[in-house]
């Protein structure tokens, strides 16, 4: 491998740069891990195909734990709001040392899955009574290092959760532990903030419009702690949110949202599945994101983003595995596809124009909407982007005889074997022939914290 003045040189056979594929490409990284243009660096040969680590957009981490546990129907017709008992019932047993362990596992299946990076929707603040820990932020912290144990570049998202609905009722019993005021959460953006570096962003998350009463979302988007960084926050996820929102604020929820903030490319609105043609495209001229989770909105019924309409308005997207029901990019791009055929009964419609490929459309428009959210310089193979990249398996049968025109739609459509073989993360190998660096360890650290939780059930 080369090396002058710490520079690394790789090659590529077909390396994803942002208009597709480039053949006999090179990269240059730097000894922070990220690429530079200088050339003429020999060096190892990575592979066939290399893409850019996809960044996941939305992610509730201590979910994984509990991914399975809740497909058994009750009493009555399940929806999301029955699921979220058992969320809720689920958290109130976790602490920090529970919650790094979980995520940590997640975040090596990420790596391995092809993300290289994550947006945590953290909200588990304090003790399950609601009572701050010693260290007010120690959830927070049980998060970055998970991340870093795994080697994942992570933007952490604390969550503003203030009110149990639309009416201003106070928090429920199960849910005080999510709580803040506004002062409590600036101080936590603050302390929080000074743990920032290349492998860490901070931005601020409003759990949805039910949680965060409109005096209080207008201090929060006033403060200092507001002026940079991504702002994310669930919206219009189920017809019930859309209902509440219509009866006691006189609008839908993305209208309401774009009526009374300025919506620009910092944001990343979550789910936003029910939307108005005309909400569309204003969310989509906003400069936003669209933040889709395919596979946990299919798992909770809650419905079909209008992706069409959304991608004609020129609007852009990225996916997230948000409940972890699924821990694939592929997964999730693949289910975004499939159900808007399934509506519509006609096939390939991310592509818009004729001779589009639907998953070169959707991972480019992903790449970019996540590093969007994320808030990082991720998504990209790129001079000054992170050196987040991932290598396919040339050898696997699933890409046997395939092309540059071929081999994403093969990638993302063509079965559920692994193709992902290696990860780099910020210039350094996280997985290698498809084994990560400290699997064995994490694994069996979160099996026994599964196994304890389950006994305590």
């Amino acid at each position: 491998m080369g090396d002058r003045a710490g520079l690394r040189g790789f090659g590529a056979g077909q390396l994803w740069r942002t208009d597709g594929w480039q053949a006999d490409a090179m990269l240059t990284v730097d000894a922070g891990g990220h690429l530079q243009a200088a050339a003429g660096v020999a060096g190892e040969t990575l592979g066939q195909w290399v893409l850019p680590g996809m960044p996941n957009l939305h992610s509730h981490a201590f979910q994984r734990a509990m991914a399975g546990l809740a497909e058994r129907r009750g009493p009555g017709d399940d929806s999301f709001w029955t699921w979220r008992e058992t969320m809720y019932a689920f958290a109130a047993a976790i602490g920090p040392d529970e919650l790094q362990a979980i995520a940590a596992q997640l975040y090596v299946e990420m790596l391995k899955a092809g993300y290289t990076q994550v947006c945590e929707f953290h909200y588990l603040h304090h003790q399950p009574d609601g009572t701050p820990y010693a260290q007010p932020e120690a959830m927070s912290l049980a998060l970055v290092e998970a991340a870093r144990e795994a080697g994942i570049a992570l933007t952490l998202l604390p969550v503003l959760y203030m009110s149990g609905g639309f009416d201003g009722r106070p928090l429920a019993a199960r849910q005080r532990r999510f709580g803040h005021d506004v002062s409590g959460y600036v101080r936590l953006l603050e302390t929080l903030r000074r743990h920032e570096g290349d492998d860490l962003r901070v931005g601020i998350a409003l759990h949805s419009l039910r949680a965060v009463p409109e005096e209080a979302l207008r201090s929060v988007l006033a403060t200092s702690a507001a002026k940079d960084g991504p702002i994310h926050i669930h919206i219009a996820e189920q017809i019930g949110e859309v209902q509440d929102c219509l009866a006691i604020r006189g609008a839908r929820p993305v209208e309401w949202l774009l009526d009374h903030a300025e919506v620009d490319a910092r944001w990343c609105l979550v789910h936003a599945t029910h939307l108005t043609g005309h909400e569309a495209s204003r969310l989509a001229r906003s400069g936003a994101v669209a933040g889709l989770c395919p596979t946990t909105e299919a798992n909770l019924g809650d419905g079909l983003f209008p992706l069409a309409d959304y991608l004609d308005a020129g609007g852009t997207l990225g996916v997230g595995s948000d409940s972890h029901i699924s821990v694939s990019p592929v997964e999730e791009l693949r289910w975004l596809e499939y159900g808007q055929r399934l509506a519509s009964r006609h096939r390939n419609i991310a592509a818009r124009h004729a001779g589009d490929s639907v998953a070169e459309t959707l991972w480019r428009a992903a790449l970019r909407g996540g590093a969007r959210a994320s808030g990082l310089p991720v998504g990209r193979l790129a001079e000054g982007a992170r050196a987040d990249l991932i290598v396919l398996d040339e050898q696997a049968p699933l890409l046997a005889a395939r092309d540059a025109r071929s081999c994403l739609d093969s990638f993302v459509f063509a079965g559920n074997a692994p193709l992902v073989r290696d990860v780099m993360c910020g210039g350094r190998w996280q997985v290698r022939d498809y084994r990560h660096r400290d699997e064995e360890r994490i694994a069996a650290r979160y099996r026994a914290v599964v196994e304890r939780l389950a006994a305590q059930a």
